[in-house]
This record gives C-alpha cells, structure tokens and sequence, in this order.
C-alpha cells in the first residue's frame, strides 16, 4: 500500500539531488502491534526502520487502539527505489495506519528501473487493520510497482482502501506516467478471497477508452473484511452500501460500485473525475460498515504536521 510522506521542508531540488547522488534506497519498516494492561490497549510493540522509512510514536485511540503515520523521509518515491513495508497486528489489538499526505511517485531516470514497493500486513486472531492512506500520484515519466499482501486469522478483521490520481493535474499532467502496477492479494485463514492487478501504461493503451477509465482520472478500491460473518450478513451489509453508493454517485462526475467477495467480505470501488469527491464519501462507506461489523463509530485519524 502507499508509503507516506514526511512532512519536512525539503524543497524539490534537494529530493532530486538525492537521485543524482543515491539513484535508488532499500527502505524497509516492520511493526507489530499488540494488547497489553488491564485495560486492553493496542501498543506499537516493535519497529525496526530502516531510511527512508520510519515512524515517530504510537498514539492511543479512543478505542484502545494505536495509530501511526508512516513517513518516507526522501518526501516521495524516486525510480529504483524498493520499499519493504511489514506490519503485524497480533491477537486483539487495533492497529490504525494512516500518512500524513499524498504518496508522490517522482519522474525516474531513464536508465532506473521501476520503483517497487512490497507491504505484508498480517492480522492474528480477532485483530483489526485499518489501512487508510492519503491518494497515490504518480508524477510524469514516474514508474511505478505495488505489490500487497494481506492474510486475516480467525475473527480478523481489515478496512484498507488506496486512491489513485491521475497525476498532477494543475501541472497538464493527466496520465503523463509511463507505468503503474498494483497487485494486491488477500487471504484468510489460509484461503485466498481477493486477488487483483491492475497495469496502466498510458502511452501504450488510451486511458480514457470506454474500456478502461472513460471520463473519469480518479479510482479508488476499500476492502472491508471480517473473518466468520455469516454470508446472510455480508447481504445486509452489502445492500446497505448499495443504497449509500446510489446516494453518493453522480455520473457526470463520480461512480461507486459495491460487490461481495468470494467469503468474508466487501468491496467498495469509485471512479471520479475528482478526488475530493472519493476522500468525502471513503470515511462515510467506513462508518456504516465499522458500526455493522463491530458496532462501533469510527475514528477518524488525525494527521500530523
């Protein structure tokens, strides 16, 4: 999924600089989340980082769980770059794992190859992994590969979405990338319920056919999973979502769509022409689904500066 960004002041030439002198890192960050005290609060137990990744603190949450925010310490990912993200969430515990804005994927060299980022987020037994990042934009000549890999225990629970712009727009750069790859795979209990990839290369097939994007530059997936719900449930819940996304869409200008998975789940897709459009509805399709399956509100993460 989306590595955030650090929030530092380093201007662009100084991120550029670090292409000329270092053209590609290996970043890698491992967490593991855990339930310790009385009280049954998730902690952030272990972190081992490695630049350009890294992470600050834990903060508690109104329901016991933990929050943090990745940051990439280069401010984006550079071409030849490789990202090993690892997160944990043990027995019990809540991880909520945000960024502290977009995921910028710079112009690679011509001779780099393409950025590579690897996640593989685990949740044990009657977990719960909220993976809710800031959109992904991929700037011009920028090539790009995401591979994520999710496996849920028994009762595990995971609301994860990933929003794509089409670029830098206030810079003509619609679709001005030379490839973006995501491949993400989910399994639970051993079981795959989820497997998908997606491989845009602008210059090679139109993107604005009928058959890919159409009018619209943004897309957006939301996986809401949880381990050993009864499929007369995930009927429920599924028309639920399916009267919330007649409500949000609009075709002129967004589109959502919602469907069942093979078993223990969801998922929630939109296309738009906007993405303040995807980022107002995503938390609302959140809300209904966390108060059905948990029968808890949600908590918005909040963000750092």
């Amino acid at each position: 999924m989306s590595i955030q960004l650090s929030t530092a002041t380093t201007t662009n030439a100084t991120k550029f600089d670090r292409a000329e002198s270092n053209p590609c890192v290996h970043g890698r960050l491992r967490l593991r989340f855990e339930v310790r005290g009385n009280r049954n609060q998730t902690i952030l137990t272990e972190s081992e980082q490695q630049l350009p990744l890294r992470v600050v603190r834990g903060f508690q949450l109104e329901d016991r769980g933990s929050l943090v925010h990745l940051h990439n310490m280069s401010g984006g990912v550079l071409g030849g770059d490789q990202l090993d993200l690892i997160v944990e969430v043990g027995p019990r515990a809540v991880a909520q794992i945000t960024s502290t804005g977009a995921t910028r994927i710079y112009r690679s060299r011509n001779n780099a190859v393409p950025a590579l980022q690897k996640s593989k987020i685990s949740v044990e037994d009657d977990g719960l992994a909220e993976y809710l990042p800031d959109e992904l934009i991929p700037f011009a000549g920028s090539r790009y590969r995401q591979e994520t890999q999710i496996k849920l225990g028994a009762n595990a629970g995971l609301f994860w979405w990933e929003t794509v712009a089409p670029g830098r727009q206030a810079h003509n750069e619609m679709f001005a990338y030379d490839l973006l790859q995501l491949k993400t795979g989910i399994s639970a209990l051993g079981q795959p319920i989820a497997s998908e990839h997606m491989r845009i290369e602008p210059a090679r097939r139109p993107v604005f056919s009928l058959a890919r994007l159409g009018a619209y530059g943004y897309l957006s997936t939301f996986y809401i999973c949880r381990v050993g719900v009864e499929t007369s449930r995930w009927l429920e819940l599924e028309t639920l979502l399916g009267e919330l996304a007649v409500q949000a869409s609009r075709p002129s200008l967004t589109v959502w769509g919602v469907s069942r998975l093979r078993a223990h789940g969801i998922v929630v897709r939109a296309l738009s022409v906007s993405g303040r459009e995807i980022a107002t509805f995503l938390p609302e399709f959140w809300r209904v689904a966390k108060l059905f399956l948990y029968d808890r509100e949600t908590v918005r993460p909040r963000k750092i500066y």
